[in-house]
């Protein structure tokens, strides 16, 4: 019978060079993250890290805020991790957005709960996911757009958080049909003028003095889902 393995002195352990550097990075990881479950979330990080997909791990840490009336677990922030992972296909796989939600320590219950809002077999369009990801931490339609445009923006972070017209008319119709209150010719209305806005901001952008700046307030976007959205900032002379 073979003896166990002895250890008779420390130079016998042998420690990968890169060790200690992974484990540095994933308790700033962790503590930026702050995950419910240590260890649900620990095994998504090292998996992801093993096949050199996005980590699920926070930007920043956040403050803990009492908006919602019942505690989902669903935060901005959070939200943010699952595109940053999901957002280079148009649609994923439900068994596999599952478990990313499940890394992220999030109660599944709510999970099955946005899919009946649009129920789909195997997979579903990202952008929707997030856009029900959304309507649950917002609770409203506008507030609901406000977290979009901050997950999607590339703006620095505390800036307009400007997103692509047609990525928000695409979203914004989605929610808005799921809103027996919201009749679509208003949904249409709102949009229609948004993007008359939207290019009279243009035209003053690219022929300076056809139009007085500031822009008369009947040209500014008022709506409370795009207030701080899309800033219309004065021409800079050279």
């Amino acid at each position: 019978m073979p003896l166990p393995d002895t250890m008779f002195c420390a130079q016998q352990i042998q420690i990968p060079p890169e060790l200690p550097d992974i484990l540095k990075q994933f308790t700033k990881a962790a503590i930026r993250t702050q995950p419910a479950d240590v260890l649900q979330w620990s095994a998504g990080y090292f998996s992801a890290l093993s096949r050199g997909d996005p980590l699920p791990v926070k930007d920043r840490i956040e403050m803990p805020v009492a908006t919602q009336k019942t505690d989902t677990g669903l935060t901005q922030g959070l939200l943010k991790v699952l595109h940053k992972q999901c957002s280079h296909k148009q649609y994923v796989e439900l068994a596999d957005l599952e478990q990313k939600w499940k890394n992220l320590c999030l109660p599944i219950e709510n999970f099955r709960a946005l899919l009946q809002l649009d129920p789909c077999e195997d997979k579903i369009e990202w952008i929707k996911f997030l856009a029900l990801g959304c309507s649950m931490l917002g609770g409203s339609l506008n507030s609901s757009m406000k977290h979009l445009c901050e997950i999607l923006t590339t703006d620095p972070e505390g800036g307009p958080a400007r997103i692509p017209f047609e990525t928000f008319s695409y979203v914004y119709r989605y929610l808005s049909r799921m809103d027996s209150d919201i009749h679509e010719v208003d949904t249409e209305s709102y949009l229609a003028t948004l993007k008359d806005t939207l290019d009279l901001a243009r035209e003053a952008w690219e022929a300076p003095g056809r139009l007085e700046w500031p822009l008369p307030v009947s040209r500014r976007i008022w709506h409370p889902a795009f207030m701080a959205r899309f800033v219309l900032q004065p021409l800079v002379a050279a």
